[in-house]
């Protein structure tokens, strides 16, 4: 008799039956099923890093640290202190940044071996002392011991020296050029332009200008406003800059016409007219206090002078055609010599020896300024320091160069009388000067007084900062046009 098969070999073939049979009758539910299954096996395996490599999805990893080296932990370590703010109480224009040009556009101009001023070489001088010059030791016979030492020899072409040695100093310096209002060029154009001026190849003034524009506008924070937030120094007049291209007009250096000047700020100790990016700045004398105290006592030195002449006259060119003004007033100086004090620049060495133009300018009430070889000079703040009453000649001297420096109203501070009306005699120096009172007299040597401050360049390793003096307006002043322009373009 044969034996049944097991029970349990008939629940499998019943159960596959079963299966085959649902299968056969709803095959699209068992296909997704499948797919389902498969795609998860899929992402199990992407997810499970193989035995043989570390687990990249690991939120720390250890690092291995080299021998004799300490951990810190994040509580003990200094973190850099933040720059500060780009305004601020005592900064409240902004910050300025200077460049860091190659020595060949600055430092590489000046004479080395030259430490004093020679009437034979403009350039010597021009880097001692940061550009303030040598100590003017011979005014010891002249002034108290307490006051000469405020002076030097300090020569009219180092504005480019005295700016940036002041810039790199200042309060408002910053190294982060992320945080600067306003950029400076420290490029000594005087110096590079001056070498070649009385020489005929053109190109070699012009060599170091472009050299520098090429550099500068390299950098990222020129091409973002096109250079119009830069400024610079330049230590010589404007016409020593603006070569024409007609080549009849040679002279100078073709720096201040290059397309890529038109929108940057330069100080310069003359302008040109109604050009808004030249502002002029006071020539460089030498007077350069180092304390308030020491301007105030040079102040009531010159307010009680006793002055005995009535007006003074300096000539720096002895050699002078009869028609030129100040050859007039030259011969007009010599034939009042009770009134007038003429000083001869040709007779003695006036750039080495202050004492020869200052005892005069101390002495007298009033200083005669023609035009000379341009419309301004030197002169004009030599005679305001020494507390002499200036006579100009000309409207578009003084009057109409230094507008952020000189008071507002000319009759407070100066007297004009016109050039024509001397020449045709119908006007002369001494009858004009003669009708002013001596309490008008006083009121316009106190108005030159009062203006001082503005038109010296103190020398800051002294503590000066109680007054603004000629730098601290020139800056002050660019920084606060720089950062409005600036404010403007954000608002348009």
């Amino acid at each position: 008799m044969k034996k049944p098969p097991p029970k349990t070999s008939n629940c499998f073939k019943t159960g596959l039956n079963s299966i085959r049979s649902h299968f056969s009758t709803h095959p699209r539910f068992w296909l997704f099923i499948a797919f389902l299954w498969i795609q998860a096996l899929i992402i199990s395996i992407a997810r499970t890093p193989p035995p043989c490599f570390p687990d990249r999805t690991s939120a720390v990893q250890y690092i291995p640290q080299p021998q004799n080296v300490v951990v810190l932990s994040s509580e003990n370590v200094t973190k850099p202190e933040p720059p500060p703010p780009t305004y601020t109480e005592e900064c409240p224009s902004g910050r300025i940044y200077a460049y860091d040009l190659p020595s060949m556009f600055n430092k590489d101009l000046v004479l080395p071996n030259c430490t004093d001023l020679q009437s034979w070489n403009w350039e010597c001088g021009i880097i001692t002392n940061h550009g303030y010059g040598a100590a003017a030791t011979e005014l010891r016979r002249v002034l108290p011991e307490d006051l000469y030492k405020s002076w030097y020899r300090t020569n009219q072409f180092t504005s480019e020296v005295i700016f940036h040695h002041r810039i790199l100093k200042h309060k408002c310096r910053t190294i982060e050029p992320e945080y600067a209002t306003a950029f400076y060029i420290p490029f000594y154009a005087g110096l590079a332009v001056g070498k070649h001026l009385w020489m005929n190849d053109t190109s070699k003034r012009d060599w170091h200008c472009k050299m520098m524009l090429k550099w500068v506008k390299q950098q990222k924070h020129w091409k973002k406003f096109n250079g119009s937030d830069h400024f610079m120094t330049i230590g010589r007049i404007t016409w020593d800059f603006r070569r024409l291209t007609d080549p009849g007009k040679v002279w100078g250096s073709s720096f201040l016409n290059m397309p890529s000047m038109q929108k940057v700020t330069r100080f310069i100790i003359e302008k040109a007219p109604l050009e808004e990016q030249d502002v002029s700045v006071p020539y460089p004398t030498g007077f350069h206090p180092k304390t308030i105290d020491s301007l105030k006592e040079w102040q009531g030195f010159i307010r009680n002078y006793t002055r005995e002449r009535l007006f003074t006259f300096t000539v720096t060119n002895p050699n002078l055609p009869s028609d030129d003004f100040r050859g007039l007033l030259s011969s007009y100086c010599r034939n009042e010599k009770d009134l007038c004090w003429l000083v001869d620049c040709g007779a003695s060495d006036c750039l080495t020896d202050l004492s020869v133009t200052l005892k005069p300018l101390l002495g007298s009430e009033f200083c005669l300024l023609p035009r000379e070889d341009s419309v301004t000079s030197r002169s004009v703040f030599d005679c305001m320091i020494a507390g002499s009453i200036p006579v100009f000649f000309w409207k578009g001297t003084a009057y109409e160069q230094y507008e952020w420096y000189l008071p507002g109203e000319p009759e407070s501070y100066s007297v004009f009388i016109d050039h024509e009306a001397v020449r045709n005699g119908t006007s002369l120096v001494k009858e004009v000067l003669m009708k002013y009172s001596k309490e008008d007299i006083k009121k316009k040597r106190e108005k030159v007084i009062e203006t001082i401050p503005r038109i010296i360049y103190a020398k800051p390793n002294g503590g000066v900062r109680s007054f603004k003096d000629a730098f601290d307006v020139a800056l002050d002043g660019v920084l606060e046009r720089i950062k409005e322009e600036k404010e403007w373009a954000d608002f348009l």
